[in-house]
């Protein structure tokens, strides 16, 4: 042994006496697949009885059954323009589902001269699950544009002091091509707009009242939020991609300006600067979070359940770009430490949820999508036999680099490798 690698072989296995910690052992998770063969799924949200209701981008609505079995498509549901990034979108469950059967989702709406925008619908589900009834359009994104781009179409229902408000949060993109209009309050495109359950204008929505603007926004400066969720305290929560860099967090707060495309923390397409080429103005809300490089965020949610020990509070992150989910640990608001998950699936991570039950819950947006319940890694557990039978051959183990996984025997993607930054590189005479 070279005198070289002593001070290298103690340090590994100083890093390797922490990393055996449950703390950091608990970053690494395996998927379990309820539900696979969904043509590219962009939403899920709970029904009773532990069912699942998803969306499929082309313009189906699916219930899939507790044991996997997804049914034929629900009818009712409306045209939608399925080109680029539009189709059938986001989808919830109203609060009162369990009296009203009640559910909203948000779609890419045509109109006149081969024009479409993001629509938000309202619609009762049968009681057998087959069709929606009372369909209708509650709200349309104005003008519409002749794009395929940037939608938003996150639904989020609001609550004030824990309860429901009757309201809902809507986010719309800026339909790239309009990027200028998400500074000018005459349109919805690059907007965050709350309208109440029957499409009507809140009177405390911040712009009523102003003749130069729609009394639908709630924030404006936004470029494409795809993400939207609420904290454990209330606080209404999204995400929005940037172009080459700068993919933000932010908490949209009523009349407040989030500065695209004035201002990025990241850069254009190509490298060019983006607006004033400046990080920050002033009269511009800060983002809480940024990503550089992109990695094109997805669904959100927090952990509040105590199915994952260690986990509560944290944010999880879908990243369609790089194919994890990420689970970010935040402290005092700030976001403290970020850890991937579910990198070894090899499908973009469309959106997370959390369940009834206290589970999360992935879909995968591609042709052979899946449904994915998120388990935590339990390094005691890892090589014993998976599961079998309790929901028919669709349950397979999607492990995120155990010893089990047939990756060799290496440690999880999670940070536990020489060169990760927790364990120290080896230097070259014991690589």
């Amino acid at each position: 042994m070279s005198r070289c690698s002593t001070p290298w072989l103690l340090a590994a296995a100083t890093a390797l006496a922490t990393l055996a910690s449950p703390s950091v052992l608990a970053q690494a998770a395996t998927g379990q697949t309820i539900a696979q063969g969904l043509e590219r799924p962009w939403a899920v949200a709970f029904l009773p009885g532990g069912r699942f209701l998803v969306t499929e981008k082309p313009g189906r609505l699916r219930v899939i059954e507790p044991d996997g079995r997804i049914g034929a498509p629900v009818a009712g549901v409306p045209r939608v323009v399925d080109a680029g990034q539009g189709g059938l979108l986001d989808v919830i469950t109203d609060s009162g589902f369990a009296s009203n059967r009640t559910i909203y989702f948000c779609f890419s709406e045509a109109g006149g001269n081969g024009g479409n925008s993001t629509a938000l619908a309202r619609a009762r589900l049968s009681p057998d699950n087959r069709s929606l009834q009372d369909v209708q359009v509650i709200f349309s994104q104005k003008p519409k544009v002749r794009s395929s781009l940037h939608f938003g179409c996150r639904i989020v229902e609001r609550t004030v002091n824990g309860q429901p408000d009757g309201t809902l949060f809507l986010t719309l993109g800026d339909r790239y091509s309009q990027r200028h209009d998400a500074q000018r309050l005459g349109n919805h495109h690059g907007k965050v707009v709350r309208v109440g359950k029957d499409g009507s204008v809140p009177g405390d929505n911040p712009f009523v009242g102003r003749r130069d603007a729609l009394p639908e926004i709630w924030s404006y400066g936004h470029r494409n939020p795809q993400g939207a969720t609420l904290a454990p305290d209330g606080r209404y929560w999204i995400h929005e991609h940037a172009a080459q860099g700068g993919d933000e967090i932010n908490l949209p707060l009523p009349g407040k300006n989030y500065g695209w495309p004035e201002t990025s923390k990241g850069v254009d397409y190509g490298g060019a600067p983006i607006g004033t080429g400046k990080p920050s103005l002033p009269g511009v809300e800060e983002p809480l979070h940024f990503w550089n490089p992109s990695i094109a965020p997805s669904g959100m949610a927090f952990v509040t359940s105590d199915r994952y020990p260690g986990w509560k509070g944290n944010l999880m992150v879908g990243a369609l770009k790089f194919q994890y989910l990420a689970r970010l640990e935040l402290k005092n608001g700030k976001v403290v430490a970020e850890h991937k998950l579910l990198d070894k699936v090899g499908h973009r991570m469309r959106d997370v949820k959390q369940g009834p039950d206290g589970w999360l819950y992935v879909v995968t947006d591609n042709r052979d999508g899946k449904l994915i319940r998120v388990r935590q890694y339990n390094p005691a557990s890892a090589c014993k036999r998976r599961p079998s039978g309790a929901f028919g051959h669709r349950i397979g183990a999607i492990s995120s680099g155990s010893r089990c996984s047939g990756d060799g025997g290496r440690w999880p993607r999670s940070g536990l490798r020489a060169g990760s930054g927790l364990l120290p590189r080896p230097p070259p005479a014991v690589r």
